[in-house]
C-alpha cells in the first residue's frame, strides 16, 4: 500500500478501504448525508433566488445536455466534504509484531544404577523404562538447561546443565549398571552432586527429579543433610519410588524362570527429602504410573512465557485531504465559468 503514488484511484477502491483501522469512524457516518448537501446545493438556489420572468414563444424553448453540466460544481463540493470526512476518521494501518521468549528452568535429573534398576517388573527392567520416560520427558521442554546425574554406591554428574537435547538423548542412551562399580545406593551423595551443580544457578526455577527404587545405603552424606543443602540453594526437590513392594521378577533361573526376590524400599526417607525440598513424593508401580508422574511434574514446572507487542501505525488521511484540496480549487475554478449559472451566485 505504502508503494501506491498519492494521485492513484487505488486509493478509493474497496480493498484499500477494507485493510484500513479508522481512529474515528463516527465520521464515516457523515457520508450518507453527502447526497443531501448536493440535493441542497442545487435546489436552494431554484428555490430562493430572484426569478426574472421572460416571454418566449413556445417554439423558441429548446432543451440541451449541456443543461445538466450545471450540476457539476455542486457534485465536486460534496465530493470535497466526503473526503474531508474521510480524513477526519484517520485511515490507519497497524503493524503489529509480537516477539515471545521463555525464561527456561533449571532441572537435574539424578537417575539410579544400582543392580535393583534391573528388577523386571517394568519392562524391559525399572533402568530401561526410566530412561525412556526421562527421554519423553526432555522432549517436552522447551528453553530448559537439563542435566544428568547417576548414582550407585556412589554419583557423578554425566552431564552438566544444558539446552542441547540431543546430547542429552545420547547421554541418556549410554547409561548402563557398569558406569559405578561401587555397589549400593547413595542418594545422599546424589543430591549433593545435583547441588553442586546447581548451586551457581541463576535460574529463577532450579528443580531436582530424583528417581530411585531402593534404600539409601551408601554414600558418605546422608539423603536428609543432603537434601536440606539444596533446599538452601532454593532447589526444589521432587522424588519418585521406582518399582513394587514384596517379591519381584530378577534374573531368570536354569530352567529360564524368573526368579522372584523380595524387594524393599525406604518410602518415608523419600518423603522426607521431598518435603524439605518443598516438592513431591511420588510412587510408580508400573511404566504407565511413571509416564504419568513426569507429566505431572511437567505441568507443575511450567518455563515463563514473556511477550512484547510492537505497533507501528502509519496514518493516511493526508492522502484523502490532497485529493479534497484539489477538488475544492477545481468547485473554485468551475463556480466561475459557463458551467454555473453566475445569476444565481
Amino acid at each position: 500500500m505504502d508503494n501506491i503514488p498519492a494521485w492513484s484511484p487505488q486509493w478509493f477502491f474497496p480493498s484499500q478501504w477494507n485493510s484500513f483501522t479508522w481512529e474515528n469512524p463516527a465520521f464515516l457516518y457523515g457520508l450518507a448525508g453527502v447526497p443531501v448537501v448536493w440535493l441542497l446545493l442545487w435546489l436552494l438556489p431554484q428555490w430562493f433566488s430572484q426569478k426574472l420572468p421572460v416571454a418566449l414563444v413556445k417554439s423558441d424553448l429548446k432543451t440541451s445536455p449541456l443543461t445538466y453540466l450545471r450540476l457539476v460544481p455542486p457534485l465536486v463540493f460534496s465530493l470535497v466534504i466526503a473526503l474531508v470526512l474521510v480524513a477526519l476518521a484517520r485511515p490507519q494501518r497497524t503493524n503489529e509484531r509480537a516477539e515471545q521468549w521463555t525464561e527456561g528452568i533449571d532441572i537435574m535429573l539424578a537417575m539410579d544404577i544400582s543392580q535393583s534398576m534391573q528388577i523386571e517388573d517394568f519392562k524391559p527392567n525399572r533402568l530401561t523404562a526410566a530412561k525412556e520416560v526421562a527421554r519423553k520427558f526432555i522432549e517436552g521442554r522447551m528453553q530448559d538447561r537439563i542435566g544428568i546425574v547417576v548414582f550407585s554406591g556412589d554419583a557423578f554428574s554425566l552431564s552438566p546443565l544444558s539446552t542441547d537435547y540431543s546430547l542429552l538423548y545420547s547421554y541418556l542412551d549410554e547409561i548402563n549398571f557398569e558406569m559405578i562399580e561401587s555397589r549400593g545406593t547413595a542418594i545422599g551423595s546424589a543430591i549433593a552432586v545435583v547441588t553442586n551443580r546447581m548451586r551457581e544457578s541463576r535460574s529463577k526455577s532450579k528443580v531436582c527429579i530424583l528417581l530411585s527404587d531402593g534404600d539409601s545405603n551408601a554414600g558418605n552424606i546422608d539423603p536428609i543433610t543432603a537434601a536440606e543443602l539444596a533446599s538452601a540453594y532454593d532447589i526444589k526437590i521432587y522424588t519418585i519410588i521406582i518399582g513394587k513392594e514384596g517379591l519381584v521378577p530378577f534374573d531368570k533361573d536354569f530352567f529360564g524362570r524368573p526368579n522372584m526376590i523380595e524387594n524393599t524400599v525406604d518410602e518415608t526417607t523419600m518423603r522426607k527429602i521431598a518435603e524439605i525440598g518443598s516438592g513431591e513424593f511420588f510412587r510408580a508401580t508400573d511404566k504407565q504410573a511413571l509416564e504419568n508422574v513426569f507429566a505431572r511434574i511437567n505441568q507443575y514446572e511450567k518455563a515463563e512465557i514473556k511477550e512484547t507487542r510492537y505497533k507501528n501505525t502509519t496514518d493516511y488521511y493526508h492522502i484523502y485531504l490532497q485529493w479534497a484540496l484539489v477538488l475544492f480549487v477545481l468547485w473554485l475554478f468551475l463556480k466561475s465559468t459557463f458551467l454555473s449559472n453566475l445569476l444565481l451566485d
